[in-house]
């Protein structure tokens, strides 16, 4: 299993930026927004890469909005990564096979089946060399993290989200372990970050966080860490991505937290208990699961507060040029306002210089 600098090695060599960084940018690094915009010559894409100039944003998200053709793509992503010339951007997109991918053969992108499609018909083996070649035309684009692979199992036959679009690889945790190291490995070898998602597991669910609240009290099972556990203690796992869940078990008081907005989820489960030191980012935060009961402010101070590193915002809700400086903002103003809230900051940031020192 192929392994990259670890995390001492990383901020050791990283730390005279690290020291000399001020406390908005540490910040601004925790920042992931979606943007508007198909071309590098846009002015809504120009000022998007004016903001990862000045430090105030860590990266971006791409939406199939933002996909006019490859040569557009990479024309925008070459501006991204000319933009800084400390810390390389996040220039991320969800391409995973199947009906999740924002890269498509309408403008000339090799599509591959979904994750369940593959699993029948591949080995593992042979997997790796289909996503092998998807992650080098990903990163031939100037891209460099790929959320994926899909850990979720594939238990619930009327599972919304992952069933339904035959996301999930299996419901066996050994077999979908064993495709998600497929992925992770092919991305890793073209240079590209990727993300396990969703912690600490959709599959099971019987509703969309895209659409409202969720709750996996009934149906959640410890299986469902085996993945995130094996591929962790692998070393394989370079962020992991925790999505709007909320169970029970696991609630903080008598608040309803989802798992994005939890300690007891992200600095219990997954860093304590599963062991994992790296970036965790949340799932998009506009999802109805958060917008529909969290103010934005409440979202950003309660996901640092629970142990999140890296705040993603599609903004397809908010829909404002602006929203990075608003999160930014209140990043700010808790800081100063709470010395423990500041040192989480801190120590996002060199989570995530660790991270983006592996970026190609």
């Amino acid at each position: 299993m192929r392994r990259y600098l670890s995390l001492a090695f990383a901020i050791v060599a990283l730390a005279g930026g690290a020291q000399a960084a001020t406390l908005e940018d540490m910040a601004g690094q925790m920042i992931v927004v979606g943007f508007e915009g198909s071309s590098a010559n846009a002015a809504s894409v120009k000022a998007i890469a004016g903001e990862l100039e000045a430090g105030r944003l860590g990266g971006v998200m791409y939406l199939k909005k933002n996909v006019a053709s490859l040569g557009a793509v990479k024309a925008m992503n070459a501006l991204f990564r000319g933009s800084t010339t400390s810390l390389p951007p996040f220039i991320t997109l969800d391409q995973e096979g199947g009906s999740v991918e924002r890269l498509t053969k309408d403008v000339g992108f090799t599509e591959i089946p979904n994750a369940r499609s593959i699993a029948a018909s591949n080995s593992p083996q042979q997997a790796e060399a289909i996503y092998a070649r998807m992650a080098a035309g990903i990163a031939d684009l100037g891209f460099s993290v790929n959320f994926g692979p899909v850990a979720d199992l594939d238990v619930n036959p009327d599972n919304q989200v992952i069933t339904r679009f035959g996301r999930a690889f299996s419901a066996d945790p050994a077999v979908v372990t064993s495709y998600d190291a497929a992925f992770i490995e092919a991305h890793h070898a073209a240079g590209l970050v990727t993300s396990l998602k969703h912690f600490p597991g959709h599959g099971s669910s019987t509703a969309d966080s895209h659409e409202g609240f969720v709750d996996i009290t009934q149906t959640w099972s410890p299986d469902e860490l085996v993945p995130y556990k094996t591929l962790i203690d692998q070393g394989s796992a370079d962020m992991v991505m925790v999505a709007h869940l909320y169970h029970a078990d696991y609630s903080d008081g008598d608040e309803q937290s989802p798992s994005s907005l939890s300690p007891r989820w992200i600095e219990g489960v997954l860093r304590s208990e599963l062991g994992f030191d790296g970036v965790v980012i949340s799932d998009d935060l506009e999802m109805g699961a958060i917008r529909d009961h969290f103010t934005l402010e409440e979202t950003v101070v309660k996901a640092v507060e629970a142990g999140m590193d890296v705040l993603l915002f599609s903004n397809t809700a908010y829909q404002r040029p602006g929203l990075n400086q608003e999160v930014l903002d209140i990043l700010l103003r808790e800081a100063a306002a709470d010395p423990t809230f500041a040192e989480r900051i801190e120590q996002s940031y060199k989570r995530i210089v660790a991270l983006k020192s592996r970026i190609k």
